[in-house]
């Protein structure tokens, strides 16, 4: 069926690739850049498999192709680098394209299940390490699906593992490739909510032992798409992850089958350095074979002078998709130079600034009188010329 999907790929990819500089060895160390074309990805046909095509870069493309037996399926990966591409081989002496293969997963996966390993994964060729990590993969996806059955890699048997951030990729007979950044799934079916407030919860987030992300939120996730719920995030159930940096961080906040995550950036200003919410993805696990997910990556909401904390007392909605918005209440957040613990002095939003609202009140009030006293001058003056008759 064209419009079944035929792939579901998860993954946080690493590439570290050894070459010959003009007067020492290097190592370039890189993940894929935003920018990537899916040109050359299709679902295949009856005598070969999904493959995924990715091209970056100058010259440098990346593709696993899958193939199955009767009772399992395995992915070869063919990754084609530019030693000429000065972004990612500064002053490499010579300039050529190389080739390297190997498969991932490493063993064959059986049929009608998914791969999974959020622990570090490595594929080594030649001069190349890739380095997976948070891994969900699976082709020949049955009836379009997801699986609940898992195949674990050796490494998740026995280790504990924390979320990082992802890229989710659907490929589709008909539409290619459908990119949910952060994405993830869990098996358990959503629990529908009432409509109102929810609860305010606190959530932090921390690189080694400091504190790099601190937030005060009541969420609330509106879904009209699929199958129609309200779900309000409890606190108490409500787990917090996600990455800090300079210019990005991530806060990832899921509550059992469901998941939203919020990616922050930084920009300049004329005056000073600024932070705002860049993007919101959702993600709802609403059977153990489907998984929904919604992305708004062009927002521009929450902005504040960088070392402030953001606050907005009144409810706030956020469409991310057609279908798909989430209801913030009651929010306090700083998800940058966090100090000691502590959020920082806040830039409010519009909403809370009462001192907008004062002229407008007094400007209102000083219209409505003038237009009391011209009518009452009128009236009178009409009073006034009563009785009398023009000569």
């Amino acid at each position: 069926d064209a419009n079944l999907s035929c792939l579901f790929a998860k993954w946080m990819v690493k590439f570290s690739i050894s070459y010959e500089g003009t007067d020492e060895p290097k190592t370039s160390t890189f993940m894929l850049p935003e920018d990537l074309s899916y040109i050359g990805t299709s679902c295949g046909n009856e005598t070969s498999g999904p493959i995924l095509f990715i091209e970056f870069g100058d010259g440098n493309s990346w593709s696993i192709s899958f193939t199955k037996t009767k009772d399992t399926y395995q992915g070869a990966i063919t990754f084609v680098y530019n030693t000429g591409d000065l972004m990612f081989f500064p002053d490499a002496k010579r300039k050529e394209r190389i080739t390297v293969v190997g498969n991932f997963p490493a063993n064959p996966v059986p049929l009608n299940t998914a791969f999974s390993c959020d622990t570090e994964d490595t594929v080594k060729s030649d001069d190349v390490t890739q380095t997976f990590q948070s891994v969900t993969l699976q082709a020949f996806l049955q009836d379009g699906h997801l699986s609940s059955q898992k195949t674990l890699c050796d490494n998740d048997m026995t280790a504990s593992t924390v979320p990082v951030a992802t890229k989710s990729i659907f490929l589709a007979a008909n539409t290619g490739t459908s990119e949910s950044p952060n994405a993830t799934e869990t098996p358990s079916s959503p629990t529908i909510q009432p409509e109102e407030k929810p609860a305010s919860g606190s959530y932090t987030v921390k690189s080694g032992p400091i504190t790099c992300i601190l937030a005060n939120m009541g969420l609330q996730l509106n879904v009209t798409q699929q199958v129609p719920m309200i779900t309000n995030f409890n606190p108490n159930n409500t787990v917090a992850s996600g990455n800090c940096g300079k210019t990005t961080a991530a806060l990832r906040l899921s509550d059992g089958n469901t998941t939203v995550d919020f990616l922050f950036a930084v920009k300049n200003s004329t005056s000073s350095e600024k932070f705002y919410l860049k993007g919101v993805d959702i993600t709802v696990a609403d059977s153990p074979n489907a998984t929904f997910a919604a992305s708004n990556h062009t927002l521009n909401n929450w902005e504040t002078t960088m070392g402030n904390s953001y606050l907005c007392r009144k409810e706030e909605s956020i469409l991310v998709s057609p279908g798909y918005k989430i209801n913030i209440f009651d929010l306090k957040i700083q998800p940058f130079e966090v100090e000691e613990g502590q959020f920082s002095a806040a830039g409010e939003c519009l909403q809370d600034d009462d001192t907008v609202l004062i002229p407008i009140v007094v400007g209102a009030a000083l219209a409505g009188l003038v237009v009391i006293i011209v009518t009452t001058y009128l009236i009178g003056r009409r009073k006034t010329y009563a009785g009398y008759q023009t000569l």
